[in-house]
Formats: structure tokens, sequence, C-alpha cells
């Protein structure tokens, strides 16, 4: 009967702990997690090179890496702990991405085939039109024959 009840407890725990923000954003945010993770990770090494046979206050005072473990975990820690008071982040729409990209790639194509760049200008301002250009000073060729010095 003890063994039915604990799994009873422990049913309701995981149910309660579902239902907790503070779970739920460990789990969905990628961030906290690296965080706490990193703050642990310099806590215990901390704790290593404390109990190592020196006095505390003297690893405390003298130790640089035991100072620096330190200062790193609090950080971690406060880094954490400002991710759980800030809202959670709004994941960016796939969609927004994918428009971003279409743009881009359609800006390179025009860029680089002649051939759509000359039809999206004639789309934007008309086609076009083909002349020839006659120059109205006189050339060397056209000048008279007595003329020439």
């Amino acid at each position: 009967m003890a063994a039915k009840d604990r799994i009873g407890k422990v049913g309701a725990a995981a149910r309660a702990a579902q239902r907790s923000r503070y779970v739920q954003r460990l789990l969905e945010d990628e961030a906290l997690r690296g965080s706490l993770i990193t703050a642990y990770g310099a806590a215990r090494s901390a704790y290593g090179r404390m109990s190592n046979g020196k006095p505390a206050t003297q690893a405390l005072f003298e130790d640089r890496k035991l100072q620096r473990e330190l200062k790193e975990a609090a950080n971690a820690i406060r880094d954490a702990s400002n991710a759980l008071r800030q809202p959670p982040r709004r994941r960016r729409s796939g969609a927004r991405r994918g428009f971003m990209v279409l743009i881009v790639a359609g800006a390179l194509a025009i860029a680089v085939t002649p051939s759509l760049r000359a039809k999206v200008l004639d789309m934007l301002f008309g086609s076009e039109e083909q002349f020839d250009y006659n120059s109205s000073t006189p050339s060397a060729q056209t000048t008279p024959a007595g003329a020439a010095a």
C-alpha cells in the first residue's frame, strides 16, 4: 500500500512540475539551460578548489582561479535569474526568414542575369527606344575637298 501511495505522490509532483512556468521555461529556453549548466560547472570546480586542504579564507583571498570560478558562477546565476524574470521570447516564424531569402535571391538573380535585368527594367520603366545618334558637328570625312589645309 505504501508503494502505491508513493507512486501517486510522484505522479502528482510530476503534474505540478509540468504546470510550473519555471519548469516550462527551463525546458524551452536553451540560453537559460546554458547559464545554469555554466553556473553548476563553475561552482563545482570552485568547491573542488576550496576543499583541497587549505583554510577557506586563505583559499578565497589567495587563489586567483578560485576567485575567477566563483565570479563565473555568480555571473551565470545572475544571467539565469534575469532570463527567468523576463517574459519568454517569441519564436520568429519561418515565413519571415523565407520571405527575406526570397527577396535576396531575386535581387541576386536580377543583378547577375543580364536578360532578366533587362526584362525587369523594361517592366518598370518601359522598353527602350532604339535610335541612331547623328552628330551635329561636321566630322573630318564630311568636310569639303577644297577646305583641307
